[in-house]
């Protein structure tokens, strides 16, 4: 934990001055950056930092450290000031090499790239959002694991934030669920400067901030002035004291403090303050050292080294003992924390894949989906699901999940077994979920999945790439995919949204075409520890595809059905393949019976996952479609992005869709079996 001896109001100030001074010179030197809110937010990083903040620089990772979340994220020179004065492993060298590439300090901060950074911040909104996931799974896990006279979880979230992070829509929608949720170890430090890019906000922000987080269900302290240490300090005690609500603290701040030329200005918002201002900062502000230098008193007033190793030494103690007293909850702890799976997933997996196959049930993989899930929910407790208001539809709640939910004093709800909830209701608020969802998975102990339409996946798409961007194991579940959920027409049918989604790096994206796909979609998706996933569901019944091995769905695409399977003769080659995902598998299988009519052998290749498909090796994509096969794709999406396997035809959709029921829709469209053996057929001459 952060020291506690006292420091001197003139080494208090002067610590402030060291945040003011490596971040103007470290933006100097990259001339690119932004020093605004380091410089503003200098006397709130030493109050919370050296006073508050539950830290062991030498471990970054320690279970129990408090989390903390730069939500302004393009101030970042201000946690990186923190992280080296604290005693991280990031040295001025580092800090001379802000921004620049390959070092430890980005233009926003990274999670991954730099110790002590808990999460990627800088879409604004976001990290206030994450750190609400981050006090979500702190509460759940103290609930899970604590027992009376061992308390092994117990540990706080702190987020900085400015005016951009509050007109963000996001921060709504997890404010909200904050104070919803009662999550009282959450406290936010509102950067109250009045000044964005655009310049002074009060022309287009003039919100009452304090009244609008009152009727959230937060806590509201202050203002109070964010340059006066001692009154930061006292506002966050007073933060640390809340049994049932959330914290936002409203500190009153000059952006760039000590320009006598940039403060107060949007000047000093986004741009390096240059060299002669930099000269009067450090005149007006008493700092007379060379540009990235630290004298010694400052140095060791700031390092919280020997503290933070304390303060873990003191919980490895605690742990111990609850060790010994509850080893397989202790087990438990340590195996989830870690991310790991059960040693028992593959078997698990080959269960539920093995289910499957064997009931061959035409259900729509909405439904395949809540299967896998009843089986997966069951042994891998550490499975958070939800919805956005779309339970029913997103079939993303078991028998093993019940509802989540809070008594008056904020504590969890359990049922008669004990258990708490694992299926959370939040509401109309998609992207406020995906992004609670990333907090979720960056704090540890939770594998988060949600589900909604996957239409409105543009309202959850920046929270998915930055899962993306920070390699989250987060599982989005989005039904209605097509222009198969029918009557609620254009505006719910999903047209382009399975190409966009592909177009983000990193995340796998599963359209599955019956159980088994969907089972194995679940089983990637769960034991990809370094990626997410998107499942893309029909609303509508899909029959079940025979295959004889489920093995190679893992790969992304597969030969589902050659010219033998419709009455050729057992090694008869194809002259064409037909590649086809979701729903459209099947009316593939059914063209290729009308083709075999027709004397026109054809293979049958289901590709439920792009992503992973495009990851397999030459030899194996080869395999699958052969270099000189004429190839049909079919989907009901758009058309462009099939082009790439070198498609000779692609039947899909390049309009919006109607209301109308979806056997109707498909015909008008062209989904059918005649359209697919004409659309061959062209292609072939024949």
């Amino acid at each position: 934990m952060a020291a506690s001896q006292e420091i001197s109001s003139s080494s208090t100030a002067q610590m402030a001055n060291a945040i003011r001074a490596l971040a103007m010179d470290a933006v100097q030197q990259a001339n690119s950056g932004h020093p605004g809110a380091p410089m503003g937010m200098a006397e709130i990083g030493v109050a919370l930092w050296k006073r508050h903040l539950k830290h062991n620089p030498a471990n970054p990772l320690w279970a129990d450290r408090d989390r903390f979340v730069l939500s302004n994220g393009h101030g970042s020179m201000l946690i990186y000031a923190l992280l080296h004065l604290t005693g991280y492993a990031l040295s001025l060298d580092d800090l001379k090499a802000f921004r620049q590439m390959h070092s430890k300090t980005p233009g926003h901060p990274e999670v991954g790239v730099t110790p002590g950074v808990e999460t990627t911040t800088g879409p604004l909104g976001q990290g206030i959002t994450n750190a609400v996931g981050m006090a979500l799974a702190e509460k759940l896990l103290a609930a899970e694991f604590n027992r009376d006279g061992h308390t092994v979880v117990d540990h706080r979230t702190y987020a900085f934030l400015g005016d951009g992070c509050l007109m963000e829509g996001i921060s709504h929608e997890a404010c909200a669920l904050a104070g919803a949720w009662k999550l009282n170890k959450l406290v936010a430090l509102y950067d109250d400067n009045g000044i964005s890019i655009d310049g002074q906000v009060a022309p287009w922000f003039i919100d009452d901030t304090a009244g609008r987080f009152a009727a959230y269900g937060w806590n509201v302290v202050g203002p109070v002035d964010g340059h006066d240490v001692e009154a930061v300090d006292a506002a966050i005690a007073q933060a640390r004291q809340s049994g049932d609500k959330p914290t936002l603290v409203i500190c009153k701040t000059h952006i760039g403090k000590g320009s006598p030329n940039r403060a107060n200005t949007s000047k000093a918002h986004g741009e390096p303050l240059g060299a002669e201002e930099i000269k009067l900062t450090r005149e007006s502000i008493g700092w007379s050292a060379e540009p990235f230098v630290i004298p010694a008193d400052v140095a060791a007033a700031w390092n919280c080294q020997v503290a933070g190793a304390a303060s873990q030494a003191a919980w490895d103690e605690r742990f111990a003992a609850y060790a010994a007293a509850f080893p397989e909850l202790a087990a438990e702890f340590t195996r989830r924390m870690a991310g790991e799976l059960p040693d028992t997933f593959a078997e698990i997996a080959v269960e539920v894949v093995a289910a499957a196959h064997d009931k061959a049930e035409t259900v729509a993989s909405r439904k395949a989906s809540q299967l896998a899930l009843e089986h997966f929910t069951a042994k891998l407790p550490e499975m958070l699901g939800g919805s956005a208001d779309l339970t029913g539809s997103n079939l993303t709640n078991t028998k093993s999940t019940p509802n989540l939910r809070f008594d008056a004093a904020g504590a969890v709800v359990k049922n008669e077994a004990g258990q708490g909830g694992r299926h959370i209701n939040y509401g109309v608020r998609e992207f406020g979920m995906a992004a609670i969802m990333n907090g979720v998975a960056l704090h540890g102990g939770y594998i988060p999945y949600g589900g909604t339409f996957l239409t409105f996946s543009d309202y959850s798409r920046n929270a998915i790439r930055m899962a993306a961007l920070m390699k989250l194991r987060v599982v989005h579940v989005f039904t209605h995919d097509s222009i198969g959920l029918g009557e609620d027409g254009p505006t719910h049918q999903s047209v382009e949204h399975a190409a966009s989604l592909r177009l983000i790096p990193g995340l796998d994206v599963w359209r599955p075409a019956d159980t088994t796909e969907t089972a194995v979609a679940w089983t990637m998706a769960l034991a990809n520890k370094h990626r997410p996933s998107a499942l893309l569901l029909s609303r509508q019944n899909l029959p079940y595809a025979p295959k004889t091995d489920a093995d190679v769905i893992t790969k992304g695409a597969y030969v589902l059905a050659e010219p033998s399977e419709v009455g050729f003769k057992e090694g008869k080659k194809a002259k064409a393949v037909i590649i086809a995902t979701g729903s459209e598998v099947q009316l593939a299988l059914h063209a290729q019976a009308e083709l075999a009519k027709l004397k026109i052998p054809v293979r049958v290749v289901s590709m439920p996952s792009t992503t992973v498909f495009d990851r397999q090796s030459v030899a194996y994509k080869t395999e699958v479609l052969p270099a000189k096969l004429p190839r049909i794709a079919i989907e009901a999406g758009v058309t462009d992005f099939w082009w790439k396997y070198g498609c000779d035809a692609v039947i899909g959709l390049d309009t919006y869709g109607e209301s109308a029921p979806a056997g109707v829709l498909f015909k008008h469209f062209g989904f059918t079996p005649e359209n697919v053996v004409a659309t061959v057929r062209k292609v072939l001459g024949a």
